[in-house]
């Protein structure tokens, strides 16, 4: 547990391995709750899941393709899921097993999907080079910005702000101010196409991650938002692509941590602070 609880003393247990809760490759997951999550797969289904009993809570099913990327409002009400078939659509966790909202609109896979802080707006991207801005009670089309070759890899609300933060497989990290669409700032392009991005909870830093191979590449990169914007820190030992990073919840005796992944097939923890593996 990254928050530093314990359930039990001694030595680490071996890890825990519930029943699938998918049919096929499971393709996004989200915490959703403390002892929840949501997960989408190339089943084209969406499934709440207990972590504490392995069970599937919910199953919601309306994707025609495989979903990409999921994620919810901060109340844990509301679930979002991108997919292949371009479209995003929302559940009501406590409703039924139907999508109450479908926003239609791009013209490529969905890749990228993010909610407001106050959960009124939706942000979205795709591999058509365009971020959407959505109503989220009416579906309606806010907004769209198209920049060339800006083929979105993820999306990441800062909190209580209007900005969203954008990855790309251009090499950068946008940062976009929300109320008129338009990108705000733009970080130094990085050598390697950018998968993934995440947002301290304070809101000073971003974090993003590149893809790689042979040792090539693979790093995450923590960035400044409020003072000099710059790049603070690397963490390097990837051998392959780093494919999601996130900021972890801090306990009281714990130092600020990330965890990145990759296709190395390993999960890494490392000291926000120092860049030093834990």
């Amino acid at each position: 547990r990254a928050d530093g609880f314990m359930e039990e003393p001694g030595p680490v247990r071996s890890v825990r391995q519930h029943s699938p809760a998918h049919t096929a490759a499971v393709t996004a997951v989200a915490a959703l709750q403390p002892d929840q999550c949501v997960s989408g797969g190339t089943d084209k289904s969406v499934a709440v899941c207990s972590w504490r009993s392995g069970t599937v809570l919910r199953r919601f099913i309306g994707h025609e393709r495989e979903v990409t990327k999921v994620t919810c409002t901060l109340n844990s009400s509301r679930v979002f899921s991108a997919s292949r078939d371009k479209t995003v659509m929302m559940w009501e966790l406590h409703g039924t097993s139907g999508p109450s909202q479908l926003f239609l609109g791009h013209n490529l896979v969905v890749t990228g999907v993010a909610v407001s802080p106050d959960a009124s707006q939706l942000c979205t991207g795709s591999r058509d080079n365009t971020v959407c801005k959505w109503d989220i009670e009416t579906g309606e089309c806010l907004g769209r910005a198209a920049i060339s070759r800006n083929l979105v890899t993820h999306l990441c609300w800062v909190p209580g702000e209007p900005y969203v933060i954008q990855t790309s497989e251009d090499k950068t990290i946008r940062v976009w101010d929300s109320r008129e669409l338009q990108v705000a700032h733009m970080f130094p392009a990085k050598q390697h196409i950018q998968t993934c991005c995440d947002v301290s909870p304070d809101g000073r830093f971003c974090l993003s991650s590149s893809s790689g191979s042979a040792g090539e590449g693979g790093e995450a990169t923590l960035w400044d938002l409020r003072q000099t914007r710059n790049r603070v820190r690397e963490y390097k030992g990837h051998f392959q692509t780093t494919t999601s990073c996130v900021f972890l919840p801090r306990g009281p005796a714990l130092t600020p941590s990330i965890a990145t992944s990759s296709y190395d097939s390993t999960v890494k923890v490392w000291d926000q602070g120092t860049g030093g593996r834990e």
